[in-house]
């Protein structure tokens, strides 16, 4: 047998339901020293704002900056972004965005409203978010992907005024992201970054603008800060690291397995890449693709320790058994490696994204495939959902009741607010009606 460096589970046996429920726990984020560290920072520039903000971006970030206006990036950095950058990565920047749009275009809903028996009209009014905050990663790192997943919807739904942060440690800005944010339509980009610039769209400084909702993806300082905001200011999620689960009938090549597998474990050494399948000599063909592969990986390192810390090959006798770990589990990402994943797809109800059939690897999904790439994880699937247009709206209900309403609903008002014994409500709702004679 190889080395698979990943843990092998056989469904049932004995032990597997122990074995099971392990993968089902998230790496412990509860860190007290972390949270002391960034209830300090929060603190700082609720109190100080752009002094503190000034002050925390020099020693975190190793700047020198003495005017916190130089954190704003002049528009015209992104325009000469755009024209700086490799034509073949602009060319795939505007394709994506094409796509991204088109697909976040179909979640558009308008306001409504329709009139009752009684001559009342209710309805609900649709509003785009004033404000949205975007986080990008920054420094060397280049995720021109998040800022296209984040900024998009939120165009799409009509926000005005996008907000982008991104750290420069050192002063390094990556131009691609630059170039992403200005072909994404982001209006504003300030260099801050770490749970400072959490603090800073949530409570607004002098120069730092507040906002109604800061999204996209950072650090473990990032993502307490906008864990200990949220209700000051809404967020996409706390996110925990990537995962992937891949139901397999052996039909797929099992190297097209392995590297998917890969694309989710080279995130980070806590990123979760779970394969499950009905063959045994399948399974084992793709441990040792693991073992042949591994050692060509750019990440080895981290992809290594991502499977042996939170990785497994499951075996299972059929694939309905397959589709109700998966349902345990609520993967971030399912990949329906099989021949007819139709057929599975109905039982699926607890994932953030599924990958139908050999041809569609998570990894474009990631790009360019259309659908948001920022996902619920952690299990959170089963009660949350991708990003998306309807996350950067606000709905109103609208209630305009008539004479004849009020005549009708009064007294039902006022028996359901006696039972709550809410005395003014009753009375509030029975002066509506009219007295004959």
């Amino acid at each position: 047998m190889p080395d698979t460096r990943i843990a092998r589970l056989q469904y049932p046996s004995p032990d597997f339901d122990s074995r099971f429920a392990q993968l089902l726990v998230s790496p412990a984020d509860a860190d007290p020293a972390l949270t002391q560290t960034v209830t300090g920072i929060v603190s700082r520039i609720a109190e100080r704002g752009d002094e503190a903000l000034l002050q925390l971006t020099n020693e975190l970030d190793r700047r020198s900056v003495d005017d916190v206006r130089s954190l704003c990036v002049d528009p015209s950095a992104l325009a000469e972004a755009v024209e700086s950058i490799d034509p073949a990565v602009r060319e795939a920047l505007e394709k994506a965005i094409e796509r991204i749009r088109d697909f976040h275009a179909h979640q558009l809903t308008s306001s409504w409203q329709f009139t009752d028996d009684t001559g009342s009209v209710l309805g609900q009014r649709i509003l785009p978010l004033d404000r949205v905050g975007v986080y990008v990663p920054g420094g060397r790192a280049s995720y021109p992907s998040s800022v296209l997943m984040n900024v998009i919807p939120a165009k799409v739904a009509g926000v005005p005024d996008v907000v982008m942060v991104v750290p420069a440690p050192e002063g390094e800005l990556n131009a691609v992201v630059l170039a992403a944010a200005g072909l994404a339509g982001v209006d504003r980009v300030f260099t801050i970054g770490g749970a400072q610039a959490v603090a800073a769209l949530t409570y607004g400084t002098e120069t730092i603008p507040r906002v109604d909702k800061i999204v996209g993806p950072g650090n473990r300082y990032v993502a307490e800060a906008k864990r200990q905001v949220f209700g000051r200011v809404g967020i996409d999620m706390v996110a925990g690291p990537s995962e992937i689960l891949i139901i397999a009938d052996g039909s797929v090549d099992p190297e097209w397995v392995t590297m998917d597998l890969f694309a989710q474990a080279e995130h980070d050494e806590f990123a979760q890449a779970v394969l499950i399948a009905t063959d045994s000599d399948y399974l084992d063909a793709v441990a040792t693709c693991i073992d042949e592969k591994l050692p060509t990986m750019a990440r080895r390192d981290i992809v290594s320790a991502s499977l042996e810390n939170r990785g497994a090959l499951i075996q299972v006798p059929d694939l309905g058994a397959a589709v109700d770990l998966s349902n345990q589990l609520a993967p971030e990402h399912l990949e329906l490696a099989v021949d007819n994943p139709e057929a599975l797809l109905e039982g699926i109800r607890a994932a953030g994204a599924v990958f139908m059939g050999p041809m569609s690897s998570e990894s474009l999904g990631d790009y360019c495939a259309g659908p948001n790439h920022v996902l619920p994880t952690a299990g959170s699937a089963r009660f949350a959902s991708p990003l998306g247009v309807y996350d950067f709206q606000r709905r109103s209900s609208v209630i305009q009741i008539s004479e004849e309403g009020a005549q009708r609903l009064g007294a039902l008002a006022s028996t359901l607010a006696e039972a709550e014994s809410l005395e003014a409500h009753g009375l509030s709702a029975m002066m509506r009606i009219r007295r004959e004679g």
